[in-house]
């Protein structure tokens, strides 16, 4: 009396087109985040990757925490910079950030 009767509703022709358009803004949200943030970070992380796979004997380089100095030394997880004449020191690599161009120590 006080509960009224329930019934299936119908299956529409249009239903499956139905589903479909209801992802789409998830579908659309997920392309945007990937050509926003996750393509241009595996970009520079491929860009880093080659600098360090590329630095070679006399590089000027910038460690991470600002340090600059010249390359003496080359291994597989290290890097001996030259800070000033006759002070070295050993870095990893990945604390590498960028390669200076040629002579720009000599200009500071």
């Amino acid at each position: 009396m006080l509960i009224s009767n329930a019934f299936a509703q119908t299956a529409s022709v249009g239903g499956a087109a139905g589903g479909l358009m209801s992802f789409l803004p998830i579908i659309l949200m997920f392309a945007v985040l990937w050509f926003i943030m996750i393509r241009p970070q595996m970009k520079r992380q491929k860009e880093s990757k080659a600098m360090l796979e590329a630095l070679a004997k006399n590089d000027e380089v910038v460690t991470a925490g600002g340090i600059l100095g010249r390359v003496t030394k080359v291994n597989e997880q290290y890097v001996t910079l030259e800070i000033s004449e006759g002070t070295e020191i050993t870095v990893q690599k990945n604390a590498v950030t960028t390669v200076l161009p040629k002579g720009s120590l000599k200009s500071l």
